[in-house]
């Protein structure tokens, strides 16, 4: 990755990139060294924009990490069902649908509980359409929605990408801990990887507590280190701090959905879908054209960094921007490129120059 060769591929790609968002950078970390890093429009080291859905991944680590920590509180791992007064606040109930009482742990976290969300969706591999669509942006990320959204399938019995399904996760990590996910982020995360300055976003919407199903403004170098706490099977500095079981489980296809490989809040390659890339990569986007990417084989890290202006706003993190961060850098050319696209183009060409 050091030679000339992948720095002028990965200069290619970021080229590629700037015409995919406004704001944005690129981070590889291979074999434990930071390799590549630039940026470009209003991204930064010391940036921390929201990063939308990407804050899903640490919602479901942060379940994983209260589950191993108390084995006594689920008894039955991720097959516990959480829709009962042991895992929910008093407001959850009655519950507004009865088969909710069947939803389990890995299926709130794989999007297959039965939660209405907006597309994709989907059984046994084929397409479906939802009409009309669940909540989707801050609304799906209230309380109130997460207990009432109605369920357009069975647990089990259909994927749909439902951020009220992980906002649903978020509340029993705030209910079992006794803290707001934030705190438990903050001691069980922030604190052991040596976060800078962070927030969960929002700040600008009427939300009552942490916004479990995305939403979290972080340093793209601490990003970083959130991926490279999962690359190694969730140790740091010699400390098992995720389970190392629940790690493996975010990377491949999980028994929780039989539709779409989707994991424990991460897209999984284990049927080979993206070619030419590793059986073993993960990554978890978000809206704006963020995206965190692991890839075990070929002990790699690559965060994409992107951003609406919006998910810049101090008014939204939370967040006094720094010197650096606020002072905008070159701008890109106009935008061109499709950000999902980019965000597949992306693990392909970094794999590509990484080999």
């Amino acid at each position: 990755m050091a030679k000339a060769k992948g720095r002028s591929s990965l200069d290619r790609l970021f080229g590629y990139l700037q015409k995919s968002t406004p704001h944005g950078g690129l981070l590889v970390l291979h074999r434990g060294w930071l390799v590549y890093e630039r940026y470009f429009g209003l991204g930064a080291r010391e940036a921390t924009p929201n990063l939308a859905s990407v804050g899903k991944a640490f919602t479901s680590v942060a379940l994983g990490i209260l589950v191993g920590e108390h084995p006594k509180w689920f008894p039955q791992g991720l097959d516990q069902k959480v829709c009962t007064p042991d895992y929910m606040p008093q407001e959850a109930f009655p519950l507004n649908d009865l088969r909710r009482a069947e939803i389990k742990l890995g299926q709130l976290l794989c999007m297959t509980g039965g939660f209405r969300g907006n597309h994709p969706a989907y059984v046994h591999g084929q397409h479906v359409t939802l009409d009309p669509p669940g909540p989707d942006g801050w609304r799906a990320l209230l309380d109130e929605t997460a207990f009432t959204v109605p369920l357009w399938c069975d647990p089990g019995a259909g994927y749909s990408y439902a951020t009220s399904s992980v906002q649903l996760a978020s509340i029993v990590v705030r209910t079992v801990a006794g803290m707001e996910l934030s705190e438990f982020v903050r001691a069980h995360l922030a604190v052991p990887l040596g976060w800078s300055t962070w927030a969960y976003g929002h700040r600008n919407r009427p939300l009552s507590h942490t916004p479990g199903g995305g939403g979290i403004c972080l340093r793209p170098t601490d990003v970083v280190r959130f991926g490279y706490l999962l690359l190694h099977g969730g140790r740091w500095a010699g400390q098992l701090i995720v389970p190392a079981d629940f790690v493996r489980h975010c990377g491949r296809a999980s028994p929780y959905n039989p539709h779409y490989q989707y994991s424990l809040q991460f897209h999984v390659n284990t049927d080979g879908q993206i070619p030419d890339v590793p059986l073993d990569a993960y990554w978890k986007p978000g809206a704006g054209g963020h995206c965190l990417y692991i890839i075990p084989s070929l002990d790699l890290v690559v965060f994409k960094m992107g951003g609406r202006n919006d998910q810049y706003d101090p008014a939204d993190t939370g967040l006094t921007p720094s010197p650096m961060a606020s002072r905008a850098g070159p701008k890109g050319p106009p935008i061109s490129v499709d950000p999902q696209i980019a965000i597949w183009e992306t693990l392909r060409q970094v794999v590509a120059a990484s080999r």
